[in-house]
């Protein structure tokens, strides 16, 4: 699926104060950054691999897939009920900047309601700590960010960063938790939606919960 770098149609006409909708579908994958760090963005593979059909995937059906050959650091972006969901595996050194970065971020522990299901409530936002599942979609204006994995200096971002997220519409920051840095235009951490892994663990089924699997 290629990646759309022009800017939301009609994003000007947004009321900002309407609440952010997780359930929204339009959404702009965009290749462009915050001034001083553009040029370092990850390339992120789009996998169709197991999902349904496409027809299937608007009436939000699940969609599985194999994660055993995402390395360490790296990240892949598939799309489920037309949104696209990041799922990152990230490495010890990853792990340990989150822990930084609690005292950065406007909801650390994911009290705002909407966005993270109860399992992801803990310090990761993960059911395992080194997969990070979010709908890459920022709940300002419904941009797509773009993803920054490692480590980077630049105008108007934490110092030192860690890595995460930056939604290039209106400078929100998110870290590799997916939670939003205080002070930024977006109101919520991005969105976890609900996932199962597989017994094996080589596969995430997104649209499912692991208690019920329905």
């Amino acid at each position: 699926m290629s990646q759309d770098n022009s800017p939301i149609d009609g994003a000007a006409s947004v009321d900002p104060n309407q609440p952010p909708d997780p359930s929204r579908r339009t959404w702009v994958a965009t290749a462009c950054a915050l001034g001083g760090v553009a040029g370092v963005a990850t390339a992120v593979p789009f996998v169709g691999s197991f999902a349904p059909s496409e027809k299937a995937r608007a009436a939000g059906a699940p969609v599985e897939v194999d994660i055993s050959s995402i390395p360490p650091g790296q990240m892949i972006t598939v799309e489920w009920r037309g949104k696209p969901v990041w799922i990152v595996h990230r490495t010890k050194a990853q792990l340990e900047g989150i822990k930084h970065d609690d005292a950065l971020v406007a909801d650390p522990n994911s009290d705002r309601p909407g966005f993270t299901p109860s399992f992801a409530k803990n310090e990761y936002r993960s059911r395992k700590p080194e997969y990070l599942v979010v709908v890459g979609i920022c709940t300002h204006l419904g941009c797509s960010p773009t993803p920054h994995l490692a480590a980077v200096d630049g105008p108007g971002l934490p110092s030192p960063w860690e890595g995460g997220f930056l939604c290039p519409c209106h400078g929100s920051i998110f870290d590799l938790a997916g939670r939003v840095y205080k002070n930024k235009p977006a109101p919520d951490n991005l969105e976890v939606p609900p996932y199962a892994f597989s017994s094996d663990g080589t596969r995430i089924t997104i649209g499912v919960d692991e208690v019920n699997k329905a």
